[in-house]
């Protein structure tokens, strides 16, 4: 098989990976693809949801006896461990395949090299890093939860033509209509979105996907320091549609205990910090499972994102519409990062989206 052919197949098992998106947190999204000695694909599958079966033994099934020397395309290290389901590295050596070509390890450390290595132990060609940059962009979300032990941080504004976000006490629309079908999808598909308190006092916003279908619930995350949100806010009263978390302050909480209950008794749950640390929050999402977490707004919210090294992806969203006056994106907001050059460019209908990935050199 020569190098372009396994590039190409593991394409189609990269593609085959994304009809899971928004339906496998916690876990990763994957595909895989057999393909017989003659060139031949007799079977593919994707991973399609936390606790299903895995996309080899998808895979595997449809290929039947046919998987009998053939080559196995998996966009990640099949698994050696039992969690929900059972190992797949071992079902894999089972079924006959001589050769495994995947894009990337397992950051999971409970695999992490080690489902490589049971396949070359039983004498199965394995070969690793074909379209790895692709599969880590892909689960980026995952990687980042299982290295970084935080979910993954994209960072959305939308500016109008003369650079504001908003105006205060006001609220404002600025995309138009493709541009909003667009940021639905993509909140159908994140495991959590988070505000500012600004944001909820000013727009009163419900987050939720409209127009989009969501395979599970939408976490809301309302970061309120100071307890500034009344229990009337929209939000609260969108508990259908997912959790709802309110992070507070502990002075803040132990002042507002009469004001907090009726949010209690409705179901949100009330996250108390020591102290103002993102850093913190994020670990604590973390351990709800949320492995992408989608920060809308407002602006002082992202720059405080910005100064604590936590964006990981940055859209901008250039609209055609002139505020006059407003509220402007920080100043310097994520000045110190290194982007990706050049961004990515996409239009939606008379909006511009720009997006970058942030490197980071530590």
């Amino acid at each position: 098989m020569t190098d372009s052919q396994d590039a190409a197949w593991m394409d189609r098992a990269l593609l085959l990976a994304e009809r899971g998106r928004g339906r496998t947190t916690p876990n990763p999204l994957v595909g895989a693809v057999v393909v017989s000695p003659d060139d031949v694909v007799v079977g593919q599958g994707a991973h399609l949801e936390a606790g299903g079966p895995h996309a080899e033994i998808h895979a595997l099934e449809m290929a039947g006896s046919r998987a009998a020397g053939a080559t196995l395309y998996c966009t990640l290290e099949p698994c050696c461990h039992t969690g929900r389901t059972g190992p797949c590295a071992p079902r894999v050596a089972d079924a006959g395949i001589v050769r495994t070509v995947v894009a990337m390890t397992d950051p999971n450390p409970r695999i992490s090299g080690a489902g490589l290595n049971l396949l070359r132990s039983r004498g199965i060609e394995v070969v690793s890093g074909v379209g790895r940059a692709r599969a880590l962009r892909q689960n980026a979300p995952f990687v980042t939860w299982m290295t970084a032990h935080r979910p993954y941080v994209t960072l959305k504004a939308a500016l109008s033509k003369d650079g504001f976000v908003g105006r205060p006490g006001e609220r404002v629309r600025l995309t138009g209509p493709v541009a909003d079908r667009f940021f639905h999808r993509q909140r159908a598909e994140v495991d959590a979105i988070a505000v500012g308190s600004g944001t909820v006092l000013d727009d009163d916003p419900r987050l939720t996907p409209r127009g989009a279908f969501r395979w599970r619930p939408l976490t809301r995350i309302v970061i309120d320091w100071r307890g500034r949100v009344a229990s009337s806010a929209r939000v609260f009263s969108t508990l259908d549609a997912g959790p709802v978390i309110m992070v507070v302050h502990q002075d803040a909480a132990a002042g507002l205990r009469a004001a907090l209950n009726p949010l209690l008794d409705r179901g949100v749950a009330i996250e108390v910090f020591e102290r103002r640390s993102l850093a913190d929050v994020l670990a604590r999402l973390a351990g709800h499972q949320i492995l992408s977490l989608l920060v809308e707004g407002g602006p002082a919210l992202q720059a405080a994102f910005f100064d604590s090294g936590l964006v990981d992806r940055v859209q901008w969203v250039m609209t055609t519409r002139t505020l006059g006056r407003g509220l402007p994106l920080e100043p310097g907001a994520g000045s110190q990062l290194h982007w990706e050059m050049p961004p990515r460019i996409t239009r939606l209908g008379d909006d511009v989206l720009v997006e970058f990935d942030v490197h980071r050199t530590d």
